[in-house]
């Protein structure tokens, strides 16, 4: 076991986290204004934004990585744009990487902060208007503060969801060492070629770090229904 820790390569997992990182980064970004326009509208279509920004959760990760690949390649509008034009290319690299897994965990992010803002007392995003504050000062200064476990489960579970990724960074990254090969790939890889010792190392550490992850969230959850338990007592 010592000679297998050794032996590691651990380019594949710090690939893993700076996937997570910049995702997860990109994410809060996107999600925090769509996760609060979906909380606060009234609109009758609010049911199919809430489907489409769900999808990824339900489609098998070999669909939405087709569709992703299809999207980013030189086939693709979009693809032949960045490929002809700015000569860059949008698949088997990190970019895509990054990209793919932004479809793939937004509802991880979206969900627990849409949820966070729904939960938020209506008298006081009301105060805040007639104090004169925007929607975007409201959001910033009242609900946000106001949401912090819903803020943290929503940041953990994208960023472990990430690291954990396997059907859609394969399809999209393919397995370049340095460069599209994650952890979940590396693993795979290692029981193709009946590397069990090494993939039972690389699958221990991850069930860790998920473990932690896990535990983190719920620990700081609560935490956190204990102090607002506190205070409402």
């Amino acid at each position: 076991m010592i000679e297998i820790l050794q032996a590691m390569e651990f380019e594949p997992f710090l690939l893993s986290f700076k996937l997570a990182g910049l995702t997860t980064l990109i994410l809060f970004v996107i999600a925090m204004p769509l996760s609060w326009y979906l909380s606060q509208t009234k609109s009758k279509l609010k049911p199919v934004y809430e489907a489409i920004t769900a999808l990824p959760i339900v489609l098998p990760p070999s669909v939405l990585g087709f569709y992703i690949l299809w999207a980013l390649s030189h086939n693709s509008p979009l693809g032949a744009f960045f490929e002809d034009l700015l000569g860059f290319k949008l698949v088997f690299n990190f970019t895509g990487l990054v990209i793919a897994s932004c479809f793939y965990s937004l509802p991880f992010m979206v969900q627990p902060l849409q949820s966070g803002f729904e939960s938020i007392n209506k008298n006081m995003l009301e105060a805040s208007y007639i104090s004169g504050k925007s929607k975007m000062q409201t959001l910033i200064k009242v609900a946000l503060p106001n949401i912090k476990p819903s803020l943290m489960t929503a940041i953990i579970v994208t960023f472990a969801h990430t690291v954990g990724e396997f059907g859609v960074v394969l399809m999209v990254g393919g397995s370049i060492p340095g460069e599209t090969k994650v952890a979940s790939v590396a693993i795979y890889e290692f029981v193709e070629i009946m590397d069990y010792k090494a993939a039972h190392v690389y699958s221990a550490l991850m069930v860790i770090l998920s473990f932690i992850v896990l535990l983190s969230v719920y620990i700081f959850n609560h935490k956190q229904n204990r102090k607002f338990g506190g205070i409402h007592k």
